[in-house]
């Protein structure tokens, strides 16, 4: 049987809480990676903790979006810390996409689509005329023209992106419950799963609070 993945969101500078939230996630029923962003690697003590992490699966959400020369600098910058997942995003055209995946090695590089804090309205504020469903499958076209290793996306649009991309599907924008903090677009980790994704990202509904109970809860949310 496939076992379900996932990444834990490690959205805090505090090393002692990351150690925690490693050592508490261990389970032999779910495969668990660690997600880690902007502000951790930018921390006093991230960079060096990334450099140290082995025999994990990490997955740096840079969400890299700057003229190609830039990105590239990025990704070679941050290659001695072997990331297995690094975000780009797909807006950043397709000729950053293709340059950043020939210098991306062997990390998988993984567009992301529209934000999961975005919905129609939002989009339309900043100047986004197409409806939301047809911005993401036109980026999933461009992330199979760039020959990307993964995409981002919201687990509403998984379906969507799953008829032009057949490679990974990471999906934020997952709660246990109705209480949705700053995403619009949300569904449950056993809806995600239904619709095709194969890592589901899950921060706060882990890591708040205590951390093995949840992982449990998640666990038999599952069965």
């Amino acid at each position: 049987m496939k076992m379900n993945k996932i990444f834990v969101a490690c959205d805090t500078v505090n090393i002692s809480k990351v150690k925690e939230i490693i050592k508490k996630t261990q389970n032999n029923k779910i495969k668990v990676g660690y997600k880690f962003g902007l502000e951790f690697l930018n921390s006093k003590y991230g960079r060096n903790f990334l450099l140290k992490l082995r025999n994990k699966t990490t997955f740096v959400d840079l969400k890299l979006h700057d003229i190609p020369n830039t990105c590239i600098s990025t990704i070679k910058a941050i290659k001695d810390l072997r990331p297995d997942y690094l975000t780009i995003h797909i807006s950043s055209g397709l000729n950053a996409l293709k340059v950043c995946k020939k210098n991306s090695g062997k990390t998988k590089l993984t567009g992301v689509t529209i934000l999961t804090s975005l919905n129609n309205k939002a989009l339309k504020e900043i100047g986004f005329n197409k409806q939301l469903e047809k911005l993401v499958y036109h980026q999933a076209k461009l992330a199979k023209k760039a020959n990307l290793d993964a995409i981002v996306c919201s687990p509403q649009e998984v379906k969507i992106v799953k008829k032009v991309f057949n490679k990974e599907i990471i999906t934020p924008g997952i709660r246990l419950s109705s209480n949705n903090n700053d995403q619009k677009r949300v569904l449950t980790p056993k809806q995600a799963y239904k619709n095709g994704s194969d890592w589901l990202v899950i921060g706060r509904p882990i890591t708040k609070g205590n951390i093995k109970k949840n992982i449990l809860s998640l666990i038999d949310h599952l069965s």
